[in-house]
């Protein structure tokens, strides 16, 4: 039997075996772990590949839209320079949000994503950059090249949504949005992850 080039024998790790997009940084594959349906917070096993259940979320509060990384990414010292307030990068693939019209309520799946602006956050003192972007092909908010083209509330929801979702009461909060971007900075930091990758694990 003679199999569609390329083939995988075996399932591809989300991080290491995916490919990053068809146009880094403008059009970008994102894994997604988590959906707007989601209480619980998930994430990828760096070495298994298989979705990880991280923690319950303490609050009442839920992700407003997709949410995973881009693969073959890596939050290294070039992503760390670009957050002035940061002291290094979180080691961690580049996560990314996705927005799309219709409900997605399935994640381990991948999107071809649209970069479009991001969030420049601080954990800890680390840059933990949240890349904006819309599913390429949505039928309403795909024709968007920036953050403008978006309602001011969807850029809020995640604004506040990164704020506070380590909020435990009565314990400090180390967390901070530093800046929102738009495009033109987000594909900087698509880059730097992407050279960060190669610098850490090769091509």
């Amino acid at each position: 039997m003679k199999f569609p080039n390329p083939f995988y024998r075996w399932r591809p790790h989300p991080w290491h075996g995916l490919e990053p997009g068809v146009d880094p940084p403008n059009l970008v594959n994102a894994y997604i772990e988590i959906t707007p349906f989601d209480s619980v917070k998930y994430e990828v096993d760096k070495k298994t590949g298989y979705l990880l259940v991280d923690r319950p979320q303490r609050t009442t509060s839920q992700p407003p839209n997709l949410y995973g990384f881009v693969p073959r990414t890596f939050c290294g010292p070039r992503v760390g320079k670009l957050s002035p307030t940061a002291k290094r990068g979180d080691g961690d693939p580049l996560d990314i949000c996705v927005i799309s019209e219709r409900p997605i309520n399935r994640s381990e799946v991948i999107l071809n994503a649209k970069v479009i602006g991001g969030l420049q956050m601080v954990d800890d003192e680390e840059a933990d950059d949240k890349i904006l972007a819309v599913l390429a092909n949505d039928n309403i908010w795909g024709f968007a090249e920036k953050l403008a083209d978006l309602p001011k509330i969807m850029i809020e929801r995640l604004r506040h949504y990164f704020s506070t979702y380590k909020l435990i009461l009565g314990k400090e909060l180390k967390v901070s949005i530093e800046e929102v971007y738009d495009a033109d900075h987000a594909k900087e930091v698509v880059l730097a992850a992407l050279a960060d990758y190669e610098e850490e694990y090769g091509e």
